[in-house]
């Protein structure tokens, strides 16, 4: 009898999940909220999104970056001085770098050597310095790509500009490489206020750090996730999601699809047939 009622159970079940799969499936994604700035370009892979898909897309930070005085700074005992060289992981990184260092009357060598964890970083680097007259390393994607250059000055000092938000992976990449550096904290990361949102209503919610998972939580901490389809990029960002309870339906990047916007078309395709 137990196995009897089992089997119906089971076959409940499975009727339940079913109907929940095809309603699923059937919806229809017109909405989307990416949370980091509206790119600068029209070209970018979300406008291309949009225009094929007939999406509304908008943008919206859910953190923002706050610059660290020169006073914080000094407390951590860094001193510029002692580094000629300079490990630059994003743009903000750059940007407070150069303030600081403004700030606290330093000026910046030309000898410095700048070691860029990206292409993007590196040319983004060119707004304070001119590129031709610089030492500047770049790498594919990530830090690790510069091992080979690093242990060309692994006698050398090396500085690596960061938030206050601590991420494990450069400073295990580094120690890994045998590199000496020490961290400067030159900024701190915020909660952006999203209370005009309370209210808006989005298909899927696309986030890129475990902090626009905080953020969410932080804004609406009543918040339900039902029929919203939440996107992650990143393993940190899908874990923080998960254990906030909240259910991953899109993650990147995959060998199939390296960046988000490919990661969302995809689904959305899947949704449709």
């Amino acid at each position: 009898m137990w196995i009897q009622n089992s089997a119906l159970a089971l076959a409940l079940f499975n009727i339940i999940l079913g109907q929940e799969v095809i309603k699923f499936k059937h919806m229809k994604v017109k909405t989307i909220l990416v949370s980091q700035p509206e790119p600068a370009s029209d070209k970018s892979p979300y406008a291309r999104l949009k225009e094929k898909h007939k999406l509304k897309i908008d943008f919206r930070p859910f953190i923002h970056v706050e610059g660290m005085s020169a006073k914080e700074v000094r407390k951590q005992k860094i001193n510029f001085s002692e580094f000629n060289n300079i490990i630059l992981t994003s743009r903000n990184a750059v940007d407070h770098f150069f303030r600081l260092t403004e700030e606290m009357r330093y000026k910046v060598p030309d000898s410095t050597k700048y070691f860029c964890q990206s292409e993007a970083v590196a040319y983004y680097l060119q707004k304070y310095v001119v590129y031709r007259k610089r030492k500047i390393y770049v790498g594919e994607k990530s830090v690790a790509d510069l091992e080979s250059v690093f242990k060309k000055f692994e006698i050398e000092k090396f500085m690596l500009p960061t938030s206050d938000v601590d991420n494990p992976k450069i400073p295990n990449i580094l120690d890994e490489i045998g590199v000496k550096w020490q961290r400067a904290q030159l900024y701190r990361t915020k909660v952006s206020d999203l209370s005009d949102l309370r209210d808006v209503y989005y298909d899927i919610l696309v986030f890129f750090s475990p902090s626009g998972i905080e953020s969410l939580l932080h804004n609406f901490p009543d918040f339900e996730q039902k029929d919203t389809m939440i996107a992650a990029y990143g393993n940190a960002t899908v874990n923080a999601a998960k254990a906030a309870n909240l259910r991953v339906d899109i993650n990147a990047p995959s060998p199939e699809t390296p960046s988000m916007s490919m990661a969302i078309e995809k689904h959305i395709v899947g949704l449709g047939k």
